[in-house]
C-alpha cells in the first residue's frame, strides 16, 4: 500500500531539506490560515497586517542586521507602486 507523505511529516525528517520555494508556499499557507481565523475571530485586517509586518521586520532584524532589514524595507516602496502586492494583478 502507497502512503503519500504529508507536509507534517516531511518537516519532521531533517535529513530531507525542503526547497525554500517549498518552505515559502507552506509559510504562506499556515499565514492565511492563521489570518483567517483571526478575522474569524473579530480581528481587523489592518491590525493583523500591522502586526505581521512588525513580527517579520522583528524576524528580518533578529537574522539579518539592522542595517539589511532597513536596506530590504527601502525597496518595498518600488515594490508595491509595480503591484507586486495587489492581488487582483496575480488573478488576472
Amino acid at each position: 500500500m502507497k502512503v503519500k507523505m504529508t507536509t507534517t511529516e516531511r518537516s519532521t525528517h531533517a535529513h530531507e531539506p525542503v526547497p525554500d520555494h517549498e518552505q515559502k508556499r507552506l509559510a504562506l499557507g499556515y499565514l492565511q490560515e492563521a489570518w483567517a481565523e483571526a478575522r474569524l475571530d473579530g480581528i481587523d485586517g489592518d491590525c493583523l497586517a500591522q502586526a505581521c509586518l512588525f513580527a517579520a521586520f522583528a524576524e528580518f532584524v533578529t537574522t539579518y542586521g539592522e542595517e539589511a532589514a532597513a536596506t530590504f524595507a527601502e525597496g518595498l516602496g518600488l515594490r508595491i507602486r509595480n503591484g507586486e502586492f495587489s492581488l487582483d494583478q496575480h488573478r488576472q
